[in-house]
């Protein structure tokens, strides 16, 4: 074990965590004077008062796993014994000053347009450029000010911050630009300079300077912090949230069973749904194209792997951007049914792989539970069921035996009538009734 210090090293700290986890983790144990975030490393220093707090800090987790939002962090001594205000400095990466800002977002649970960014760094000065690309590193922008003074004021202010609650979290260095190059006003760049560019013309990379691969524009959803907040300001493990593939390859179907309606209802609890196209030539392929990447990704994630017809699905990205029009696709973009038309933040709250559950609503409010299980017995052996009223208004859960009879229920019989109702059936999460 390395010297006491009253410094103590914290490592695998991941992008989600905030400095304001890392007090709350340490604060039981004495007062925090320093706290230096080594975001480049996902490592932290955090200095105690005194050397006995920081000893007893250790002492504890030797024995408790410390845990920050789910990840383990990994404590110990550090080598130095005091945090001056120059190691503090070399730490936090102190570049030299530029009126470019290099923001990087991190947990990018939301898609963020030019518009977001130009809300969240404008009221620290005018900003005469924008423009965002993905690399490897994540989700990035770059931001010019007319002065390197409201720059170095919005990095100040941003930094380590979240633009909605719990997520999309802003990690700011000063760039080595010296002008940034706008070819195009859109969703991905802009130059507030010169309101007359044009936008960018289809197929056509928007920053042949070389910034980065730009992608589709993402779609605007509607109530961004509300779906961050769905997901509990975290996403489910393997989504990035900055996914720009719509379309999806779903293979392995049954081709004996399997329809676009049917492949509609199962992929619509997770984002609305384009267009569907069953392959004549394989017809145990077919291709989906989701409302946007996001969704796209959901489906994959929660939909790999899943029991349907006798077969275990394959659900992966496509090569094609989306699927065109024509007689041999199904066009759902106008459909009435897709869940995520309104109140689309309560649905990512939905969001799960198949379970034995399904959950029945909008009957009829006089449905009776043998109603019920008459409408979707023939497609499993149910364990349990229960008719209920929440709001006013008559639900159902039933209990399936397996999680693929509770799918082929869900596929066959979502948007059936039953004593005159549309009904809906989603997945629900609850183990028992």
């Amino acid at each position: 074990m390395a010297e006491s210090s009253k410094v103590i090293h914290v490592r695998n700290v991941g992008h989600e965590i905030s400095e304001n986890d890392l007090l709350q983790l340490f604060q039981p144990f004495g007062v925090i004077t320093k706290l230096v975030m080594l975001r480049a490393k996902n490592q932290a220093l955090l200095q105690m008062q005194d050397v006995p707090s920081a000893v007893s800090a250790l002492q504890f987790f030797t024995n408790v796993q410390p845990t920050i939002r789910g990840r383990n962090v990994y404590v110990q001594f550090s080598s130095h014994q005091e945090l001056t205000t120059i190691e503090q400095n070399i730490h936090g990466r102190e570049d030299e000053p530029n009126r470019i800002l290099l923001v990087t977002i991190h947990h990018m649970l939301y898609p963020i347009t030019v518009d977001v960014l130009h809300q969240v760094f404008s009221p620290y000065g005018f900003v005469e450029k924008l423009v965002t690309f993905q690399k490897s590193a994540g989700f990035q922008a770059l931001i010019q000010y007319q002065v390197q003074q409201c720059a170095a004021s919005a990095r100040t202010a941003l930094q380590g911050r979240n633009i909605y609650d719990g997520c999309c979290q802003l990690d700011i260095q000063f760039s080595n630009l010296e002008e940034l190059q706008v070819n195009y006003n859109n969703d991905r760049s802009r130059d507030y300079t010169n309101p007359n560019l044009p936008a960018e013309q289809k197929g056509r990379s928007s920053h042949p300077g070389g910034y980065g691969d730009v992608g589709v524009a993402y779609p605007q959803m509607a109530n961004t912090a509300a779906i961050a907040a769905a997901f509990g300001g975290g996403l489910p493990p393997g989504i990035t949230g900055t996914n720009d593939r719509c379309t999806l390859l779903v293979s392995n179907l049954n081709a004996d069973s399997i329809d676009e309606d049917k492949l509609f209802n199962l992929f619509s609890l997770y984002g609305n749904i384009v267009r569907i196209k069953l392959l004549r030539n394989k017809p145990d392929h077919a291709l989906v194209q989701m409302g946007d990447g996001f969704q796209a990704e959901l489906a994959v994630h929660f939909l790999k792997g899943a029991m349907l017809f006798g077969k275990r699905l394959e659900v992966n990205f496509s090569k094609h951007p989306n699927i065109t029009p024509g007689t041999d696709s199904h066009d759902y973009v106008n459909s009435n049914l897709n869940r995520f038309n309104r109140n689309a933040a309560k649905n990512y709250r939905y969001c799960c792989s198949p379970t034995k559950m399904i959950h029945l609503s909008t009957l009829p409010q006089d449905v009776t539970e043998e109603e019920v299980v008459n409408h979707v017995q023939e497609h499993g052996a149910i364990v349990n069921t229960k008719v209920f009223e929440m709001n006013g208004k008559k639900q159902a859960l039933v209990q399936f035996e397996s999680e693929e009879e509770a799918a082929e229920a869900l596929v066959c019989k979502h948007a059936t009538s039953l004593g005159g109702s549309i009904i809906r059936i989603s997945f629900s999460q609850l183990q028992t009734i």
